[in-house]
């Protein structure tokens, strides 16, 4: 029998659980937009909902923070006519291949996932049963597509590579050539962006401090401040990017500065040699506003028409489902349902 044929495709999600910041810009967004531009490469980008539930969400800011990740795709570059645009609960086909993969994982290489450890701590058994499971819903987020590439941060990694062992073991436990063995995407200077407060923790909306980090919605007054203020040290930018060891904040800023200016961090550090961070932020600050406050405008121009997100919505996950139904269908043919 004929197996579905691998064509390029790119797939990835982000969970609306509110609050863009310049890190799902740098890390996420602004790839997502750049790669729709590959040639013979579908892209389809999902507002990932269902895994945003395995921890409680109030049903009304949920609702408003899809709404306002779909307005940051959109404002970020990412077109409803090049990509496939979509919330996860439209297309249910995700959470019955996530049934499948359920049953395909093992336990063991559940427990091993970094992240669940990392969210629970200690309090692992009041953790959602949806929590320890939702690598099979990547998974099958996924591969309900057939995707072959994968755009991750470093942190989300090993999910893609269970992603892999779960084709892999469908594959060979039912003898057909049928899900492809995904390949992560990681590129870029600033796909793990870092607060800037502390250059050795990730750059996150639910840090207390506001000032830790850019959000999507702030305008320029704001960008401007928050990197005037960004936490750095008093000696000058290096001759070499050697020379930004041991500094984890003068080199956040340097990364940042070249995913925004789309050059390397060789090539920032070749420009602002010798420069003192009082002169340095504010070269950053500049840029930062010209690249980001056009987001922050679209973004609000959008929210004020949720009707007009909510169609977009609508008519990506139709079209997300054409590519995915017969995928499912051919997975319950091969595991032996009864069509």
């Amino acid at each position: 029998m004929t197996e579905v044929v691998h064509t390029p495709r790119v797939f990835s999600g982000i969970q609306p659980s509110g609050g863009l910041t310049l890190g799902n810009y740098l890390g996420a967004l602004k790839r997502f937009a750049e790669m729709q531009d590959t040639g013979g490469m579908q892209t389809i980008y999902c507002m990932v909902d269902l895994h945003a539930i395995t921890v409680w969400q109030d049903p009304d800011k949920l609702a408003h923070a899809t709404r306002e990740l779909c307005a940051g795709f959109l404002a970020s570059g990412v077109e409803p006519e090049k990509s496939i645009l979509f919330n996860q609960s439209q297309v249910a086909e995700h959470a019955q291949l996530a049934w499948i993969f359920n049953c395909v994982a093992r336990m063991g290489w559940m427990k091993r996932m970094t992240q669940f450890k990392d969210k629970t701590g200690k309090n692992a058994e009041n953790a959602s049963l949806g929590l320890f499971a939702y690598p099979a819903l990547m998974a099958a987020d996924i591969l309900i597509y057939h995707a072959t590439h994968v755009p991750v941060g470093e942190d989300q990694k090993q999910h893609v590579e269970l992603t892999r062992d779960i084709a892999i073991k469908f594959n060979n436990d039912y003898g057909v050539d049928f899900f492809p063995v995904t390949e992560p995407v990681i590129e870029g200077a600033a796909t793990r962006v870092m607060s800037l407060r502390d250059g050795s923790k990730k750059m996150s909306k639910s840090d207390p401090s506001d000032m830790s980090r850019i959000n999507l919605t702030d305008d320029a007054d704001a960008i401007s401040k928050k990197i005037r203020k960004a936490k750095t040290d008093p000696d000058p930018l290096p001759d070499s990017i050697e020379g930004l060891e041991g500094r984890p904040e003068a080199r956040n800023l340097v990364n940042i500065y070249a995913a925004l200016a789309d050059l390397t961090p060789e090539q920032v550090i070749a420009e602002h040699a010798g420069q003192q961070f009082g002169t340095f932020k504010p070269s950053l600050a500049d840029l930062a506003v010209a690249k980001l406050e056009p987001i922050s405008t679209e973004m609000s121009r959008l929210m004020q028409d949720p009707a007009e997100i909510d169609m977009i919505l609508r008519r990506g996950a139709m079209r997300a489902r054409e590519i995915a139904a017969p995928i499912l269908e051919r997975t319950y043919e091969i595991v032996g349902m009864v069509r």
